[in-house]
Order: C-alpha cells, then structure tokens, then sequence
C-alpha cells in the first residue's frame, strides 16, 4: 500500500514528483504554511532554478464594460444601454499604447465585456491597426469567453474566429473569465458565463494555433478544496494534452483572491463575509498550486490583488514571477477601491531585491530582456501619465462616487 502520509507527499512533490487528485487534496486539507511553502520553493528551484525573479512591463486596456453575462462579483460592467457603458476609442487606446511604449513595455492585455453587438470586424480592425502602428508591441487579446462572444455574435465557431483574429494580429489569450473552473460554483455566481468545457475548449484550440496562453483562477467564492482541486486537475490535464500533441501550453499560471465590495452583488449579500480569502489562505493556495501544477513552469504573484508587501512574502511560496507594473487596471481597482494600481520599474526591483532575490525583466515568453544584477543600478524615472483622457476620467468618477473612503 502507498504510503500516504503528509511527510511522504510533501517529500514527494518537493522532489518534483506528480501528486495525484486524492494527495493534492490531503495536502490541503493536512499541511501547514509553511510546510507547503517549504516545498514549493524546493519544487520551484527544481523547475526554475536560481534567484532571478522577473517581471513584465505591460499595460491592461479595458476597450468595453458593456457585458451581457451579468456576474455577481463583478461591478465594472455595464448592460447595453447603459449611460456608463463605453467603448475606447482608437484616439485613447493610441494614448494609453504610446505611455507603455513611453515606459519601455513590450505588451498589451486588451480585454473587455462580452459586448452584444461589436462585430468581428470591429476586432479584426483594432488588431491590425496596433500591429501596425505599435510593432514592437506583444499583444495578448480577449479572453475564452469574449472569443466565445465574438464567435457567437459573428455566426462563426471559435476555431474559425480565433484563425481570424492571429491573421489580424492576435499573439496570444490572457487566461481571464476562468475563475473557478467548476459548474456547480459558476452556476451560483455567474450562471450566463461560459461553462467549464468551453474555457478549456477555447484554450486548447488557441494552443493547437500556437498562441500564448496563461492559466489563472480566482479562489473565494465559497468553494471546497475539492471544487479547488478540479480546477486544477482540469488545468493540468489540458497542459498535458497540449504540450504532448502540439509543443506548445500555458505559459504561466496566477492565481488570486475575490475581490467585492458594496459595488457588486456579492458584496451587497447577506452572506458577504463567506466571500473573499485571507493572505494567509492566498499564499498556501500559491505553494498547493506550484506542487500540483508540475507542468506549468511558470507561477505568477499577484500584487494588484494581494498587495505589494504579501506579493514579496509569496516569493518564498514557490512563484517566481512579480507579475507586471500593470500601468492600467480597472475592474480590480473599482471593486478593490484602489486608486493606486501601476507599479514603477524601481518599486518593483525594491520589493524583489528586499525579498532576497534578483529582479530581471521579460518578454510574454520569458526570454529574459534584461537581468538586474546590480543592486546600485539606477533606473531612468517613469515619464508622467498620460492626460486623463474620457474612459479614464468616467471611471475614477465611479469608484470617488461609490467608495468615498477609497485610498
């Protein structure tokens, strides 16, 4: 008989081993903290090896937040109809694309609302225009549920849109809309959205195109470890899949707690304080999902989410990724009432170097751009924002309006 004791399982994922469903469920019901970041970062030195710890100059660009899935936990959407509601312009995203290229970024995560009406040549368009105005510019489009969206608006299915969208320019799917990857919890809180089947549809075809993919979850939505795990092993057996057959998976996986407020549904709940996860809960969840992701390579901090100072604590929990500086955001931040969402260069390098370990810059793929192995190098200050243009404006109203006591 196996042995099955918590020594063995954390001896064994640390030594970079495979954990099946049952033992990864153990593991999170039986070991500690600091037990599962212990082996996490042994894990971790097994798979990316060394003190370097990188980084990713990009930007988030919201082109709309009018949506017709309708989700309990989100409060940027807006229906149809809505005088909030928006579509960016070219003249804002040429502002908001010209202060990352300012900045020395190397993508863009355009991501929006599963809009009604926005036909695939209004994608198509976009696309061709940033890859041809913007060429060194990396971009990362529309998550597996717009594209399931953009599909059904255009008649298409989503092999066929998403052939469409790489000949206009797409170079990869940001893992967005996952959340937890388990209908039963999807139905209570976002019963219109897209079915688990269907997100790893979608992935699974973006990767047969050879597309950039990342993996994400949200925990906090009154789930068991159990539904937890099943989103892991579901993500686990499509990189097998992908990686076996086409050469090519997720890039890197992130994962990160609920956000809400009195600005959504579940924050207005009765039963609001059953929403949401502590850091405690967030960083043991990070070193469970660098044991049981064993063929991820890459785990990602979430700081937009956690904070900077628990995203430089998570380092010790197996990731080995700070993220991005993330120059924009907007759905975290109107429900999280942040104020303060973009991080500079030096704040990040600040931040690794005091966790002990060597900030170095990258691209999408993780080809490393630069490795900051100097700690009295000098960074060139951040240009100034860009001027505050309409979208920007409308959204900082929201949040003044909807949280008073913001930071």
């Amino acid at each position: 008989m196996p042995n099955s004791s918590k020594a063995y399982l954390l001896a064994k994922a640390a030594a970079g081993e495979r954990l099946y469903f049952n033992e990864g469920l153990q593991l999170y019901h039986e070991a500690s903290l600091i037990e599962l970041g212990m082996a996490a970062n042994a894990a971790r030195q097994i798979r990316v090896p060394g003190r370097i710890v990188t980084y990713l100059v990009d930007r988030n660009i919201n082109y709309t937040n009018i949506c017709n899935v309708n989700c309990l936990f989100c409060g940027f959407s807006r229906p149809a109809g809505h005088p909030d509601g928006f579509v960016v312009s070219r003249e804002e995203l040429s502002a908001k694309i010209d202060e990352l290229v300012a900045w020395g970024g190397t993508r863009v995560l355009i991501q929006g609302g599963n809009h009604p009406d926005l036909p695939l040549s209004w994608y198509v368009d976009i696309l061709r225009w940033m890859r041809e105005t913007y060429p060194t510019i990396e971009l990362d489009c529309f998550s597996p549920t717009e594209i399931s969206n953009i599909a059904k608006v255009s008649g298409l299915n989503t092999y066929e849109t998403l052939k469409i969208l790489q000949s206009a320019g797409l170079q990869g799917l940001p893992g967005g809309g996952a959340e937890i990857l388990d209908d039963e919890i999807r139905h209570r809180h976002s019963p219109k959205k897209q079915k688990t089947d269907d997100w790893l549809h979608v992935m699974r075809e973006a990767q047969e195109l050879d597309l950039n993919t990342s993996a994400t979850m949200v925990v906090g939505f009154d789930e068991s470890y159990e539904h937890r795990m099943r989103h892991l092993q579901r993500l686990r057996d499509l990189q097998d899949y992908s990686l076996r057959e086409h050469g090519n998976g997720f890039i890197a996986f992130i994962s990160w707690t609920l956000q809400h407020s009195q600005v959504t549904s579940l924050g207005r709940s009765k039963h609001h304080d059953k929403y949401g996860a502590t850091p405690h809960e967030y960083l043991r969840h990070a070193a469970l999902c660098r044991l049981f992701l064993d063929n991820i390579l890459h785990h990602q901090a979430s700081w937009v989410t956690q904070g900077p100072k628990v995203a430089q604590v998570s380092l010790e929990f197996g990731l080995d990724d700070f993220g991005s500086t993330m120059l924009e955001e907007n759905v975290v931040s109107v429900v999280a009432h942040q104020s303060h969402t973009r991080m500079t260069e030096a704040e990040i390098h600040a931040l690794v170097r005091g966790a002990g370990y060597i900030p170095a810059k990258r691209d999408t793929n993780y080809n490393l751009l630069k490795v900051y192995d100097d700690p009295n190098e000098i960074l060139p200050p951040p240009p100034p924002k860009y001027h505050l243009r309409d979208v920007d404006a409308t959204i900082k109203a929201k949040v003044e309006i909807l949280s008073p006591h913001h930071n």
